[in-house]
């Protein structure tokens, strides 16, 4: 059992830190805000959810 990330799209401003810092390359930028499209490849390192400005991503269980 893993962990996906989940962004909360009213707190995203697209800054594209989480984009700039995840090691596994599971976001991208859609829309100008954060999209978790690759989120099974998500290892729970929590690097998102601690360089995300705006406090936009948590990470939830599978």
């Amino acid at each position: 059992m893993g962990v996906y990330p989940v962004v909360d799209t009213s707190k995203c401003d697209g800054c594209e830190e989480c984009v700039n810092n995840c090691p596994v390359g599971v976001f991208q930028i859609t829309n100008g805000k954060s999209d978790p499209y690759q989120a099974d490849s998500c290892e729970g390192c929590e690097t998102c959810v601690s360089v995300c400005p705006n406090g936009a991503i948590t990470l939830k269980e599978q």
